[in-house]
């Protein structure tokens, strides 16, 4: 199975790590721009990219399929023809036992004793069939929504797919 980006922190087991009023330093997540474009559109078609597996999407991959995502459909449909939203909130506070990697650090730090870590980011948690992204669109630009989608996917860590739905009016 080849490498895939972000491989440290994809898989997760156990609870996730969310009350940050007792986390001291969690540092704030990169992506602050949910919904864009156009709210209040007649669409005909909901456009969902879906994730096929479990794992967890750290905020910087998200915020770079967002902006991936939503530059694409504003240069090829324009800013009004469209409602794009992303679906996931990254909750989940990771964290990492930072250790020094240079001459004499062997004396410095205690390796896996205390090992509980420091706050270094955040992550969405998502689940099979959840969905990740997701675009309101007219039916003659559902071509350019799949491609906007697809080239956000490229972004994320885990294996999606695009999903569609009628909106029934």
């Amino acid at each position: 199975m080849p490498l895939r980006p972000a491989r440290c922190y994809t898989h997760f087991s156990g609870p996730p790590y969310t009350r940050k009023e007792y986390i001291p330093g969690v540092p704030p997540p990169k992506i602050n721009k949910f919904e864009m474009g156009n709210i209040k559109g007649d669409y005909d078609l909901v456009v969902e990219l879906v994730a096929k597996e479990a794992g967890q999407i750290r905020h910087n991959a998200l915020e770079a399929a967002r902006v991936m995502t939503h530059k694409y459909l504003s240069t090829s449909v324009g800013e009004g023809n469209y409602f794009f939203k992303v679906r996931v909130y990254p909750h989940h506070v990771l964290r990492e036992n930072k250790m020094m990697a240079f001459a004499g650090a062997d004396r410095l730090q205690d390796g896996m004793r205390q090992a509980f870590g420091k706050p270094i980011g955040t992550a969405a948690r998502v689940y099979p069939k959840q969905a990740i992204l997701e675009i309101r669109i007219k039916k003659e630009n559902l071509e350019k929504a799949m491609e906007a989608l697809r080239r956000g996917a490229s972004k994320l860590p885990i294996k999606t797919f695009v999903r569609i739905k009628k909106i029934e009016k």
